[in-house]
This record gives structure tokens, sequence and C-alpha cells, in this order.
């Protein structure tokens, strides 16, 4: 098992590197900590560029660390609204009056907001099937939108039949949300092929892979998953694999505080009470008989408490499928939901203990990820007004990269490219995630809105690598 790195000596190297505006090499680091071999200097400093605490520019004896500018979650949900203008899919999430109260309050300046410490009491007073986050009528109609064919066979049956997309789309929505840059045609060229592109951000591509190895666990361990202390602490260890700095807190309740910068919210810190409550938080949970409400509160109350030192959030979106892999249910993906509103649900729960929010980007998500799964697709709300207004310059991309027989490597650079020449900056990132969608379902049936011709499909099919 790998040596457990001392806090203080991680502190001292991300001082060292900050201190120095053109960043440091090793030999420049080196001296400033002479008790420390060399190759143990080299691996820590490696991983805290796996973990993004720095930054390495170079190779070999060129090579320099910098420090990387730290974003809080306000500050993420400030640029990620940036990004997601009125035209964007973000529009077509209409918040309830009580969604957008809870939006205001947490889009106050901090010195405006009153710091709060961990509230047992909201987790107390919450009495499994008396109390209900999720008003009847809406679990009535996430049912009708959920349901599959396959309700009444064993547990896991309606998850296995869709794996192979599943996978893609879990694994890159839920990173995501976490600042993740991979695309979703590099996601699956790295899910389904194994290939590391030379150069590649070795966190995003560690952070993909645990989401396919903790994916794999709930599929093929459906009939032993539950929400339960096994399950939760096995999705941390997977999900946190290689992106700790201490490797000993891998599928362990954290020992020690964490703050999280940005926010008024001060989480627990006594270990013993944090698995108290974890305890508690599976023990409700796992009387609760609706998925839909059970899924909602571990999305709730996992990351409130904060019962891991990082990776609370991934381990929340993941467990949040557990309900409907055991009953059935279309999974939720996380397909297209916004950045900023799901921070700052989140800040909603840690802040005001109100849920507001997060309830209405998570019924709409889910609503998102049934139009993609559902056998039985029903029609949501209006045509995506961005597809509708880029309608020409998509499919132009498309067909271009179809009879230009182009494969992944050369799509993903022609993709980009094309979004940097037709949209405005702020709306590319939702062009090249609609245009790798639409590339990757491409089919017999669904080629001729693009205008293009059986023959070039196939030759571009058999390219395709």
């Amino acid at each position: 098992m790998p040596k457990r790195i001392p806090s203080d000596a991680i502190d001292t190297l991300v001082g060292i590197i900050a201190e120095r505006d053109r960043g440091a090499t090793l030999e420049d680091i080196a001296p400033l900590v002479a008790d420390v071999p060399r190759r143990t200097l080299q691996h820590r400093l490696s991983v805290l560029v796996s973990q993004q605490r720095i930054v390495r520019v170079g190779k070999g004896r060129a090579t320099r660390y910098h420090q990387v500018p730290t974003l809080t979650l306000r500050e993420q949900a400030e640029r990620y609204r940036a990004d997601e203008p009125a035209s964007n899919i973000s529009a077509t999430l209409r918040l309830t009056p009580q969604g957008k109260e809870v939006q205001q309050l947490v889009r106050l300046p901090l010195i405006a907001r009153t710091p709060v410490a961990y509230n047992p009491d909201f987790l107390g007073e919450y009495r499994p099937n008396e109390t209900f986050y999720l008003p009847s009528a809406i679990r009535g109609e996430l049912l009708e939108c959920g349901r599959s064919l396959d309700s009444v066979r064993p547990a896991g049956t309606y998850i296995k039949t869709m794996y192979n997309r599943l996978l893609i789309d879990l694994s890159w929505n839920s990173s995501r949300l976490e600042g993740n840059t991979y695309s979703l045609l590099e996601t699956e060229y790295l899910l389904t092929q194994g290939r590391i592109p030379e150069g590649a951000n070795l966190h995003d591509i560690q952070m993909i892979l645990n989401h396919k190895t903790a994916i794999d666990m709930l599929v093929e361990q459906q009939e032993d998953i539950d929400l339960n202390r096994y399950t939760i602490l096995s999705l941390h260890n997977v999900l946190s694999d290689n992106l700790l700095a201490d490797s000993d807190a891998q599928g362990r309740l954290r020992m020690r505080p964490v703050g999280i910068a940005g926010t008024v919210y001060l989480p627990l810190e006594v270990p013993q009470l944090i698995d108290e409550y974890f305890g508690a938080i599976l023990d409700t949970a796992g009387a609760i008989k609706d998925p839909f409400e059970q899924s909602f509160f571990m999305m709730v109350h996992l990351p409130y408490l904060q019962p891991f030192e990082d990776v609370n959030k991934r381990v929340s979106r993941l467990a949040a499928n557990i309900p409907f892999i055991r009953e059935n249910l279309s999974p939720l993906s996380f397909v297209d939901v916004p950045i900023a509103e799901y921070i700052e649900g989140l800040l909603g729960v840690y802040e005001l203990n109100r849920i507001e929010l997060l309830r209405d980007v998570f019924v709409w998500g889910y609503k998102r990820s049934c139009l993609r799964y559902s056998a039985m697709r029903r029609t949501l709300g209006e045509p995506d007004p961005f597809r509708l207004h880029h309608r020409s310059a998509l499919y132009e991309t498309i067909a271009e990269i179809v009879r230009s027989r182009m494969n992944r490597s050369l799509a993903v650079t022609f993709i980009r490219n094309k979004a940097a020449e037709s949209v405005p900056e702020s709306e590319r990132a939702r062009f090249i995630e609609v245009v790798e969608t639409e590339i990757m379902n491409l089919h017999d049936a669904n080629i001729a809105r693009f205008r293009l011709r059986p023959s070039e499909f196939q030759a571009w099919k058999d390219g395709w690598r």
C-alpha cells in the first residue's frame, strides 16, 4: 500500500510553488525540502499534479510546476452561468418560485450570508415515508416517465440493456459536473478503446476511468448493492482511486476537518459524529420506499455531511442511481444538467437546509435522462432552442465529418474548430456536446436528415476508429 503523504509536506510543496510567479523546477524545490529523497519528491509532485493542486508544464529538465488558481464554489457557478446563456440548455430549466428564492439567496455576497455549521436536526427531523422532499404529484410524474418494460423482471435487467450508452453518458456528465475537460467523444474513445492520448490531462482521465469502474460495480453486483455502508464506501473507494493525496482515505470516512471554499457552511469535524450521522443517513435512506424520494434524499444528505475528504458529490450522484437500478427504472445520467444551477442547489442545502433549487434540478435532469433512455419516449417541453437556432451549423458539421470519413481524433479537432468559427464563445461547449452526441447516435435510419447517403455513412463507419 502506498505510504501516506503528510498533509504538512503537501502544504509545504504547494507553498513553495505558489511563491514563484514563473513556476518552480525540481532543482528549485529540492534544496528547500532537503530531508525528502528525490524520488519521493517526484512522486509527491506527481500526486499534486493528478489532484490539480499544481500544474506541470514542459518535459524533462525543462519541467516547471505552477500554482493552480482555485475557484470557489460561488466562482464556479458564476463561470458556468456565463457559459450557459439564455439561448442554451439552462433556459429550458424552469425553476419554481421557491427554487428561484433559494438561488437569489445563495447569490448574495459571502459577507451578507450567515456562517452556519452542520445541522443534525435537518436529518433528524426527516421521517421515512412520512416526510417527503418530492411531493406525491412529482413522484408519480417521474414514475410514469421512468417506468420500463422490465419493471417486473429481476433487479438490474433494464440497466444491463443500456449499459454501453449509460457508461459513457454518466461517466462524462458526472465528470463534467466536476469541471472535467474531456469531450464526450474523447470519453467514448477512452472507455471503448482504452487508449490515452499523448499529453492528455491525467487527472481527467483518472476521473473518467474511476467512473467506469464504479458503474461496472453497480451493474455487475446489482444483486448485492444497496444504500448501505459497504456499497457507499466501495463507491468512494473506486471513484477516488489515485485522486487523493492520502491513499488511506479511499473508501474511509474522514478523520480530519475539511472546508468548502466559497460558502459560509462549515462541515462537521468530529470523526465519531461523522460516523454516527453517516450511519443515520443510510438507515433513513434504506427505510424510504419510494425510489425517487430515496434517490433525491441521497443527493441531499451525502454532500451535506461531507463524510469523505473529497469526491462526496460524485459518490452521491452514483448512489442516486441505486434505487433506479434495483427497480428497473430509467437511470439518472445528469445529461444536460447545467453546472451553475447544480452548484447553487447544493449551496442552498449547505447554507439554508433548503432543497427546492436542487429538487428543481433533480426533477428536470431525470426527465432529460428519461428522454434518452425510456423505451416509451414522451415529449417534455418545447424543442431545444439551441438546436433550433444552430440547426444549419450542426447539420453541416455532422455531414462533413461523415463525408470526409474522419476518425475520432480528427473529428474531435474538427468539431472544436467548427465551434470556434460558427458560434459565440459562450455557446461552444454546448455546440460540441450536441454534435458529438449526434455523431455517436448515427445509424442507417437517421442519416437522411443530414442529407447523407447510405454509401457515405457506411464508408465513414468502416473507418471510425
